[in-house]
Parts: C-alpha cells; structure tokens; sequence
C-alpha cells in the first residue's frame, strides 16, 4: 500500500471484529512511528498499547461507570473550544448528523445517541487499544507533535491491514485509564486509540472535507 492509499483509506473506524493482531505487528508499527516528526527530538508521546485482560477490565469498569451514571473526570484540557465559530461550528455539526444519521438516529433521540456514544469506552469492540499521553509541561507546539505521532502510526497500520479510531472520549475516564496503567501523575491522558481489523458488516460512514480552496491558499507570482 502506497502513502496516498493509506492516507485516503484511514477513516474513524467505530466497529471491528475480535480478530488477534499479531504482537509483532504492533512492535512494527510502534517502532517505525518513532520517527515521526518533532522539534529538537523531544519524542513528547507517551504510548501504551493495551490488549486482552487488562483492555478487558478497562473496559468493564467504563462500562460500570457508564450504567451507574457517574460523572466524567474533570477535565484536565480543552477538547474543543466553548463557541465554536464558522466554519468549524458548521463542520462539526455536519458530522454529527452524517454520524447518527448513518445509524438511523435522529436528531431528537438523544438516548440513543448516548448509546451510540456509549460505543466509545468499549473500543467498538477492538481488541487492542493504544493510550497516548503528553508531559503537563509540553507546549502547543510538542502536542502538535502528539498529532503527528498518531497520525504516523495510523498510516503505518493501514499499510498493515488494520484501521483505527482515536477517541478524546478516552479523557473523559482518565482516572479509570490511570487504575489500568498507572502513569505517573506529570502525564496528561490525550486520547486512546482503537486498533484492530474493521467489522466489515457495520456501518463505516467517511466525513467529507473541505474544497481545497477553503483550508489552503497557492501563492504564487
């Protein structure tokens, strides 16, 4: 698989099958996305790729926080910022409705939204997921670096056969994540990352993007 190919096949992949992923595979992939990009060579990314009993009990005690109602962990980032403005406000509520709308949810039915959601602190089913963190005092610019970490290790998994979907939602449990991996307290939960084979007989809906003229500007003379 060319790049090209990997970069237009990834998408958010919100159900896979329990197929076993090689543990080599995993090493693969992990190793060579190392070299992805950042500045001075901090390598800012703190990983933790988790599978069988202790990404099952993970995933017990969300869905047990989940059923009892708790209330999500405070906060420890912004995920998105309070007003969103146009075009970004527009974008995302375009998502939402080619999202639920793919599962037959309309917008009134907030229950089954929830439950949809609710997918998201059971990995959809994957049977590995990766938890990346970012030291507290990393800047903006070292968690650009994270993006670009993640971003190399779903292309090198695609080239791999295997599909992906990182999940913020992961934040919202960082206390649960942090009773399965114990990291030490400087680090700051950022996303999980599903990783597995994609359920080919559930719905994968693509979002779109922007017309080239909208995000980038040629200038020339």
């Amino acid at each position: 698989m060319d790049v090209y190919e990997a970069v237009m096949s990834r998408r958010a992949v919100r159900g896979f099958t329990n197929r076993r992923i090689p543990k080599e595979v995993l090493k693969r992939v992990l190793s060579a996305a190392a070299w992805a990009p950042s500045g001075s060579n901090l390598q800012p990314w703190h990983a933790y790729l988790v599978t069988g009993a202790p990404l099952a009990e993970l995933k017990r005690r969300a869905g047990e926080r989940l059923a009892a109602g708790d209330p999500w962990d405070e906060p420890e980032y912004e995920m998105y910022p309070p007003a969103l403005k146009s075009p970004y406000h527009e974008r995302r509520a375009d998502f939402g409705e080619q999202r639920y709308g793919a599962l037959g949810i309309p917008r009134e039915d907030v229950e089954a939204r929830q439950r949809a959601a609710a997918e998201n602190w059971d990995c959809f089913g994957a049977p590995a997921a990766l938890f990346c963190y970012i030291d507290r005092t990393m800047g903006r610019p070292q968690w650009s670096e994270l993006g670009m970490y993640l971003q190399t290790a779903m292309l090198l998994l695609r080239a791999e056969g295997l599909d992906s979907c990182t999940q913020m939602a992961w934040a919202k449990f960082h206390r649960t994540v942090a009773e399965i991996l114990s990291p030490p307290h400087e680090l700051i939960l950022f996303c999980g990352m599903s990783i597995g084979f994609a359920d080919v007989t559930a719905s994968h809906t693509r979002t779109g993007r922007a017309p080239l003229g909208e995000t980038v500007k040629f200038v020339e003379v």
